[in-house]
């Protein structure tokens, strides 16, 4: 599904677990970042995207933020850069409610905020 221009896949179309060639590349700020994410995930908050492009792998990327804007804005900005990325509609509020994994940062029960 695209959406604009824009790839998007909803959580039904996300394998479980995920593929190891898929990177996930979460968008969202610290905070959120640090309340709950998927394991494995890299991190980079929309805003810090152009100065850290280079950090990001040239594989097949997943990304992420909490209901899928952030992400959706980060997608259109990598595919303009070459790279393949396709945004998760519902971000993270979409994942959490599919009941799939999640980790925190700091020791709580991870959940969306």
């Amino acid at each position: 599904m695209t959406y604009g221009a824009i790839p998007t896949v909803d959580i039904a179309g996300v394998p479980d677990p995920l593929p190891q060639a898929l990177h996930v590349l979460d968008v969202r700020e610290d905070l959120e970042w640090q309340h709950g994410h998927i394991e494995g995930a890299q991190h980079i908050p929309l805003m810090e995207l152009p100065g850290r492009l280079g950090e990001i792998p040239e594989s097949r990327v997943l990304v992420v933020c909490k209901i899928g804007g952030r992400s959706a804005q980060a997608v259109g900005y990598l595919q303009a850069r070459g790279l393949d990325a396709v945004n998760l509609e519902g971000g993270m509020v979409d994942w959490f409610a599919a009941g799939r994994a999640m980790v925190s940062e700091n020791d709580q029960t991870p959940h969306v905020v």
